[in-house]
């Protein structure tokens, strides 16, 4: 159906935003550690420790039970935690329903992919209640018209391709309901797709809700395998809120959920940008005190790259973004963030090998005893449960760094060869890593080709980088940054 007219804003950011919305329950992160009174929980992004009165205990066991937040206190308390990525809110089946969604899909030269996303709509009721088509410059523009007079969608045309961005916000700005759902064309859904995306939305917070990207189930060859694994549309199995430094740092636009309110807000997406608008978008609407949310408990299928070619050419494109994005939030895209500790750790093993072991042994030794007193004054978390914690946050800073050289600064791999520290990095960055990765998620590529696809994937990303950042003069998406993760106030 064509969308109704659109209907003024209703308004800024709910004046109730430090309360969870009444009804809610809350999911506690599965990275979240409670002690056995259940007073203090150490978790989030980035780490802290809550500890919490008995009073906040007692409510926080009704939550974690399943009982909806009611009181002033329970919904102040689920609202922190969810916050601080501690925990995630549970928001009641009832609310909007799909009428009040329309659902817009951008399309240039697609319409294999068009008929069968709309296919998946019509099988997977209920779907959005209308539905609006943005051909973008097709060569065969006659093609998408027809699909869309089959579908009763409202058809934007533009003669010539103005990009994503652009034909999204036609779409957008021609929807008259409440929540608008962007679907790409080469994506499918799948039954209950709707319905758990759109319970977020009855927290007034909420700009944007993004399901789980994933590639086909049934992979055929080596490529789709690969893809299965490791698309970059695909922000993994845990819930998140979604910003700079979370675990979810964006979402793609190939399926997400916005509120049309908030699209007002910010302008919709940036039509400069024929790459990582979504990015920008998402970044912008954390920077303006909306909550943008992942909820991997709804998939969606993407379909795959063709050739190997063509997932080098998607990656090269995906990296020439890095550049206008950096320009644009500057604070919050980075090669690699590391805190000093993990800096002076890994830099001690990579400058001195074997002799270097002992001074990183030591420096984490010291890290683990400052996050221990931060944390808890000197008690109250067990000191082993610190250390695990410092571990783990030691070794992830590792292999996130060794990404970094390759997706990055692969270049300086090969000037810094002559010396010992150069080709030890690069034989963390392109041999251990990979493997280290592959021995942990298991994938369906054997080890070797598993490396060489990795090696290609993030080689054609890192062109894109250096391509990125020559055209615009800036080396600001290469440089580094050192981040210090001080704990919430207790």
């Amino acid at each position: 159906m064509c969308p109704p007219a659109p209907r003024p804003r209703a308004g800024a950011l709910n004046p109730d935003a430090g309360l969870l919305p009444a009804g809610f329950g809350i999911r506690l992160d599965a990275g979240t550690r409670c002690s056995a009174d259940g007073r203090t929980l150490i978790g989030g992004s980035p780490m802290r420790q809550l500890r919490l009165s008995e009073h906040a205990a007692k409510l926080l066991a009704n939550l974690r039970d399943g009982a909806p937040a009611v009181s002033a206190g329970a919904r102040r308390l689920g609202r922190r935690l969810c916050n601080a990525g501690i925990a995630h809110p549970a928001p009641p089946t009832e609310g909007l329903d799909s009428g009040d969604v329309t659902c817009v899909v951008p399309v240039r030269d697609d319409p294999e992919g068009l008929t069968a996303l709309l296919a998946s709509l019509e099988s997977n009721p209920p779907g959005p209640g209308w539905l609006v088509v943005a051909e973008d410059g097709s060569r065969h523009p006659d093609a998408v018209a027809e699909l869309a007079r089959r579908a009763n969608a409202r058809l934007i045309s533009h003669p010539e391709a103005r990009g994503p961005a652009a034909a999204r916000n036609e779409g957008w700005r021609a929807a008259g309901t409440p929540v608008v759902a962007f679907l790409d064309a080469d994506v499918e859904v799948g039954p209950g797709w709707l319905a758990p995306l759109l319970a977020h939305f009855a927290d007034p917070t909420v700009a944007a809700v993004a399901p789980r990207v994933r590639a086909p189930e049934a992979p055929q060859g080596a490529l789709d395998r690969f893809e299965r694994d490791t698309s970059p549309l695909d922000m993994g199995a845990q819930p998140s809120s979604v910003a700079p430094r979370r675990r979810v740092r964006y979402v793609p636009s190939a399926a997400v959920l916005f509120r049309r309110e908030a699209l007002e807000d910010l302008g919709g997406f940036d039509e400069e940008l024929r790459l990582g608008e979504d990015v920008d978008l998402v970044w912008r609407a954390a920077a303006a005190g909306w909550t943008v949310r992942y909820e991997p408990s709804v998939v969606v299928s993407h379909r795959n790259r063709g050739s190997w070619s063509a997932l080098a050419r998607q990656r090269f494109g995906y990296g020439t973004s890095a550049a206008a994005l950096a320009e644009r939030h500057p604070q919050s895209l980075a090669p690699l963030e590391m805190s000093p500790w993990s800096l002076a750790t890994w830099a001690a093993v990579a400058l001195g090998g074997r002799k270097g072991i002992v001074p990183a042994l030591a420096v984490t030794t010291v890290a683990v005893g400052r996050l221990h007193r931060r944390l808890t004054g000197g008690g109250g978390a067990a000191l082993p449960e610190i250390s695990r914690m410092v571990l783990r946050g030691q070794l992830a800073a590792g292999r996130h760094a060794a990404v970094a050289l390759r997706r990055a600064w692969l270049p300086l791999l090969g000037a810094t060869a002559s010396w010992p520290w150069g080709r030890r990095l690069a034989l963390a960055a392109l041999v251990l890593e990979p493997l280290a990765t592959w021995l942990t998620r298991r994938p369906a590529l054997g080890p070797l080709r598993w490396t060489a696809a990795t090696l290609l994937s993030d080689a054609a990303y890192c062109a894109g980088v250096w391509r990125g950042a020559l055209a615009a003069r800036s080396a600001t998406s290469l440089r580094p940054r050192l981040v210090r993760q001080q704990p919430a106030p207790r």
